[in-house]
């Protein structure tokens, strides 16, 4: 009798015993949901903050969120971007792999942190990245972007231009896909395309400024068709719209010698070498002036003897 009043006394106190311990952990549970769910609220409020540029509020945002709860997958990922945004890729892209790592490999996220890969020179990371991004999701113009870049990166430039086909197939307007296609066209010597690619990234950029880099391109490829005068037109608006670079004056210096032009050619070096004397010593400009004979202005140049320096 004694043993079994005692037998059901132990019993109790082992069931109060795991009673209290459930009730322990459903109470953690539920303050670490509540933690949870304050988190991804913050984090969206961050989202919405950052989308309308307010980085400051949006930082503070995602701190408070990942003070709550570190496994906010949302806020790792929003102050990657808050740090890739101030210029401080490394605490950005640490963030950016805590986001990819807790989403599950979310393309967006595995894209983007490629991306970030890639920007700082990280080209086997990246690669690695785009083929993580790409098993997944095979419709995402970005992802393709990046797997173009990563080719590229790597002197492919027959399976870089694939991509990128694959990418603008998906996005017809996306300016940057387009114009990696257009100095894929360039090396290759297939002008035509240049040209076509550029009049159609024209067309959807509309009023918004277009890159000072498609004037060049479009000199060149107009140089290459014997469009001179179009051509110089071209390198003449590059140089106006990016004064810091020379490569529009050598342009004019070639198209010069091309014409026999040789004191034209020569100023347009001049111009060059005060803006970028390296570029224009790699080019060996003034040693192909100095062996340049004196002709009369309109006179054409063989080009043979003129330095292709487009495909530099």
């Amino acid at each position: 009798m004694v043993t079994s009043r005692f037998s059901s006394v132990l019993t109790l106190a082992l069931l109060v015993i795991l009673i209290s311990q459930l009730g322990c952990r459903a109470i953690s549970r539920i303050g670490e949901s509540r933690q949870s769910i304050a988190a991804r609220r913050m984090s969206r409020q961050g989202l919405q903050a950052m989308h309308n540029g307010d980085w400051t509020n949006a930082e503070n945002l995602f701190s408070d969120a990942l003070e709550l709860s570190s496994s906010d997958d949302r806020a790792h990922r929003g102050l990657a971007e808050s740090f890739w945004q101030r210029e401080q890729p490394e605490p950005a892209i640490k963030h950016m792999e805590n986001a990819v790592r807790l989403s599950g490999n979310d393309p967006k996220l595995v894209q983007r942190l490629g991306r970030m890969y890639f920007d700082v020179g990280r080209v086997e990371e990246a690669n690695q990245q785009s083929l993580v991004a790409l098993e997944a999701d095979r419709y995402s113009a970005e992802v393709w972007a990046l797997r173009g870049d990563c080719l590229r990166s790597q002197s492919n430039n027959v399976q870089a231009l694939a991509a990128y086909h694959r990418a603008l197939a998906l996005q017809p307007d996306f300016p940057d896909v387009q114009m990696q296609a257009a100095e894929i066209y360039r090396v290759q010597g297939r002008y035509d395309r240049l040209l076509a690619t550029l009049d159609r990234l024209q067309e959807g950029l509309g009023g918004i400024e277009i890159p000072p880099r498609v004037d060049m391109l479009r000199g060149i490829a107009m140089r290459q068709l014997g469009q001179h005068d179009e051509a110089r037109r071209c390198f003449a608006s590059a140089a106006t719209r990016d004064p810091s670079n020379a490569e529009a004056h050598l342009q004019i210096a070639a198209l010069c010698l091309d014409a026999g032009d040789i004191q034209s050619a020569r100023e347009s070096v001049d111009v060059a070498m005060k803006i970028d004397p390296i570029a224009v010593r790699d080019g060996r400009w003034i040693e192909q002036l100095e062996n340049q004979p004196q002709h009369v202005a309109g006179h054409i140049q063989p080009a043979s003897s003129i330095t292709e320096i487009q495909r530099r």
